[in-house]
Parts: structure tokens; C-alpha cells; sequence
């Protein structure tokens, strides 16, 4: 697989590369910053994240999952009259319960996460720059199915929107 990648230092320069990129129809694979960029997703079209239903549905489960075992403890498995309170003593199971939403929510944006980004064990993640981490930009384009004419074109739109380096990578 041929990629295409152009190196930039600030990160208006790197917005307005993307911009027209996309506005060129050039399919952009990934970029990577330093740090987050206000505008960027946007600018990529990307989809909102579907983490935060996976936050819910994990919380769901956790809170379901608490109470439910709490409920069946104290009433089936093992029930004992403490200081006169019923058996299904609704408001003490509620500081369990929201621990055990917390927990599974907090599992389940770990693991989706690694799941999305290709983090997991085995994963075989490509670095492109090592200073992509402290102070450069870089913008990877797939020309897999692109002729080197187009390539070259394409190398000419990164050094007019300002890149700083541009390489090609097998």
C-alpha cells in the first residue's frame, strides 16, 4: 500500500490543507496531531463518536447488574433481618448500584475505544513522524489506486497548502 504524507507545524495551516483535500476529493486516510484540533473533525467529515452510547449502554448494565444481584442476595441467596429493615431495602442498594454504573461504563469506553482505534494486543500501528506526538502535523493519504501522474499532482497541492515535507511510503 502507497501513502502519501505531508508534514505541517501549525495547525491553520493543517486545517486549510484539509479543507482542500476534501474540497479536491482527495480521500484522506488519517491525520495525527500533538493534541486535539478544534474543527478538525469537521473539516475531515467525520461521524460523531458512538462512544458516548457506548458509555450508556455500559452504565445501563452496570446499574441493572448491581441492583439486580443486591436484590437477589438479600431476598434468595441469603436473606437476614438486620435491625428490623425489610429484606428489599431499596435505598441502600442505591451507593452500590451507582458504583457498579460507573465501573461498567468506564469499562466499556475503555474497551470500545481500543476496539475503534485499532489499539488492542496484536495491533500493528504504523509511525509516520516521531515528532507527530510533540510538534508536527501530518496528513496521510492511500494512493494504492492512483497513478503516479495523480500522485504528483496531489504532492503539489500538499506543498501548496504550506506542508513542510512530503513523503512517500510503501
Amino acid at each position: 500500500m502507497k501513502e502519501i504524507s505531508g508534514y505541517y507545524d501549525k495547525e491553520a495551516s493543517l486545517l486549510s490543507a484539509v479543507k482542500s483535500l476534501r474540497d479536491n476529493n482527495i480521500k484522506i486516510k488519517d491525520v495525527f496531531s500533538p493534541y486535539p484540533v478544534h474543527g478538525l473533525d469537521h473539516a475531515m467529515g467525520l461521524r460523531r463518536s458512538w462512544l458516548p452510547r457506548a458509555a450508556f449502554i455500559g452504565g445501563a448494565v452496570g446499574a441493572i447488574s448491581g441492583f439486580g444481584f443486591q436484590a437477589w442476595v438479600f431476598t434468595r441467596a441469603y436473606p437476614i433481618n438486620i435491625g428490623g429493615k425489610p429484606l428489599m431495602a431499596v435505598p441502600s442498594f442505591i451507593p452500590v448500584t451507582f458504583e457498579c454504573a460507573i465501573l461498567f461504563a468506564a469499562f466499556a469506553i475503555v474497551l470500545s475505544y481500543l476496539f475503534k482505534s485499532h489499539l488492542g494486543a496484536g495491533a500493528d500501528n504504523k509511525i509516520y513522524d516521531e515528532r507527530a506526538t510533540d510538534d508536527r502535523f501530518v496528513v496521510v493519504l492511500d494512493t494504492a489506486d492512483i497513478d503516479n501522474n495523480e500522485a504528483e499532482k496531489i504532492k503539489s497541492k500538499f506543498e501548496d497548502s504550506g506542508a513542510m515535507d512530503v513523503k512517500y511510503q510503501d
